[in-house]
């Protein structure tokens, strides 16, 4: 079989990817076993985006390795992918995005940015990536909805959060005491309009590649 295989969780709802690769096979967050599993059934391309690594086995490097021996073209971006894909990019595993570079240059460091806790029957995020919130909130910086000095508050109490906990409210809430009421208020509407998602923007450049991946070479080079 030569298909394509994404391991897919709360970083992008399975309907948005696939309006962008829609002949992919969408699988859970990955855990370890699952891409040795998989490699019986002959994937062209796997991408690895979500990953469980709470109360289930991460995948190691070891699996992803046997993969690339296989043939098997692996990206990673987003989450436990991004962070995969630091550690066998020198084998041959494909990074992509900027979760993945921040990750690669040491700008990051602690795997707890990627951490959320989600729905397992639907998939859905329950809890704010710390990674995302960087993003967001450097963004409102640049278009002047807080000061930098705030940013830094609210990211030092995101950061002290226990990552099922961690979102984007309760951070606003804490920060009541040492950000002023009216820059708070600024934030909330800017984020009630369409908080910018990092993780999201990462999966779908992940998605993108994997589709013109999968075209013939002719057509990869139009």
């Amino acid at each position: 079989m030569n298909h394509t295989l994404v391991f897919l969780g709360p970083s992008l709802p399975v309907t948005k990817a696939r309006a962008v690769l829609p002949d992919a096979c969408y699988v859970p967050p990955i855990r370890r076993g699952d891409l040795i599993s998989v490699l019986k059934e002959s994937p062209a391309i796997v991408g690895i985006v979500d990953g469980q690594f709470l109360h289930s086995l991460a995948v190691s490097p070891r699996e992803i390795f046997a993969a690339l021996e296989a043939g098997v073209i692996v990206l990673g971006a987003a989450s436990m992918g991004a962070l995969r894909a630091v550690e066998m990019s020198r084998y041959g595993m494909i990074g992509v995005g900027t979760i993945f570079r921040w990750f690669r240059d040491a700008r990051l460091v602690a795997e707890d940015e990627l951490a959320v806790t989600y729905d397992p029957d639907t998939g859905a995020a329950l809890s704010d990536a710390l990674v995302n919130m960087r993003d967001a909130y450097a963004r409102a910086v640049a278009e002047k909805v807080i000061c930098n000095e705030t940013r830094r508050t609210l990211i030092r109490l995101a950061s002290s959060l226990y990552f099922p906990d961690r979102t984007y409210e309760a951070t606003l809430r804490l920060a009541e005491r040492q950000v002023s009421r009216a820059e708070l208020n600024r934030l909330r509407l800017w984020l009630q309009r369409g908080a910018p998602d990092l993780k999201a923007d990462d999966t779908l450049r992940l998605l993108r590649l994997a589709r013109r991946l999968s075209m013939p070479t002719d057509e990869q080079s139009r």
